[in-house]
């Protein structure tokens, strides 16, 4: 009876890697693809910028440092796609432990950056502990569909299970005031509940909640209501809250059909604010015009749908969990960052993956693309529990 029930734990147990088997060919190009156009208009985005806060002594300043993050997470990124899934499994809890302690130490010795305190300094390395809680998150929920099985489709585990996991996570991030990671991994959440079962009439009620929340939110948060109406009405207030919204749709319109060349942005020296972190794709369509703007939105459509590709030849239930969970995180920030720059949503402060500055966010997404790649090298065999 306990040799059976030792088997039965191996079966159920995500399965390691076989030797020999290829990580997704088109997958990395894609991402390699992203990343060199993601620091060839990091470049030409920022020197501007480098070269006023260095008093015109260093126009690489910021390149630099993301080249630096890009090479960490490059090796991370070759490191976790030999890692197997089974060892992500087992450090879910950990790791969503470790998060938390992260985000509530934001609260007493983290850093102010630009209004906003989300960062803490190690070693004197300065990191957002929540890109650390994000991959916490979707780790914890993929573990948790495993367990869960069926019953994912029951509001005891579908609901409260999944939620009171999301809530450990979103409540050191409401004292942070940090609303644009609530919103986008309370959307990670929400698809993957639905991966993992959950009935769509909770989820329904669930979106409803959270737009109550936003509502409320901005209502008693007075520079999120000033975000939605610079939204909505940014010409009464072109010289304040209106004015990067402005910016970035004159640099959209000024690219043309072709754009007025690489290096050639106007809006970049100085007129837009940050031109080189959440306003990138801005700089993009001035310089690469209409064509170089839709050439890099079928670039992010095609790793999207094919890490879906991959998620659902994955081996397992975790694994396929898990690689839906990362590619969405993908998704959902592309989409709202391109929502923002062209003033189809309020600004949100979430930046375009690969190509936004910021070192944290840039090695955490190529060492999640890592875990992806990983998955990717079992997707031709099946557990015989999962087939």
């Amino acid at each position: 009876m306990a040799k059976a029930q030792r088997l039965s734990a191996k079966e159920n147990r995500p399965p390691d890697l076989r030797a020999g088997e290829q990580v997704d060919f088109p997958f990395l190009c894609l991402i390699l693809l992203l990343l060199t156009l993601g620091l060839t208009m990091l470049w030409s985005a920022s020197f501007p910028q480098s070269e006023y806060d260095t008093g015109y002594l260093d126009s690489g300043r910021y390149l630099r440092r993301q080249a630096l993050c890009a090479i960490i997470g490059l090796a991370a990124m070759w490191l976790f796609s030999r890692i197997p899934a089974a060892v992500w499994y087992r450090l879910a809890w950990h790791l969503y432990g470790i998060s938390i302690l992260l985000l509530l130490s934001v609260l007493v010795i983290g850093q102010e950056v630009n209004g906003a305190k989300r960062w803490i300094s190690i070693a004197g390395i300065q990191f957002q502990p929540s890109e650390v809680a994000k991959f916490a998150q979707i780790l914890l929920f993929a573990r948790l569909t495993r367990h869960f099985g069926p019953e994912a489709k029951t509001f005891r585990f579908g609901v409260l299970g999944f939620g009171a996991a999301l809530l450990g996570i979103l409540v050191p991030l409401a004292l942070e005031k940090h609303l644009s990671a609530i919103m986008l991994m309370g959307m990670v959440a929400v698809v993957m509940m639905f991966v993992a079962g959950t009935r769509l009439k909770w989820l329904m009620a669930g979106a409803g909640a959270a737009v109550l929340f936003v509502l409320i939110y901005i209502r008693f948060m007075g520079y999120a209501g000033d975000r939605v109406t610079a939204w909505l009405h940014p010409e009464l207030d072109p010289g304040d809250t209106g004015y990067q919204i402005l910016q970035s749709l004159y640099a959209i319109g000024s690219g043309g059909l072709f754009g007025l060349g690489w290096g050639k942005s106007r809006q970049k020296y100085l007129y837009l604010p940050f031109q080189y972190n959440d306003y990138i794709f801005a700089i993009c369509c001035e310089e690469l015009g209409l064509m170089g703007a839709a050439g890099i939105m079928a670039l992010f459509a095609l790793l999207i749908l094919r890490g879906y590709w991959i998620a659902l030849r994955a081996r397992d239930r975790f694994s396929t969990v898990l690689c839906a969970g990362l590619i969405t995180l993908i998704a959902v920030q592309t989409i709202l960052n391109l929502g923002v720059v062209t003033n189809l949503l309020p600004s949100t402060g979430i930046a375009l993956p690969f190509f936004s500055y910021g070192g944290t966010a840039l090695a955490v997404n190529l060492g999640e693309m890592g875990i992806v790649l990983s998955i990717s090298r079992r997707r031709n065999s099946r557990n015989i529990q999962e087939a």
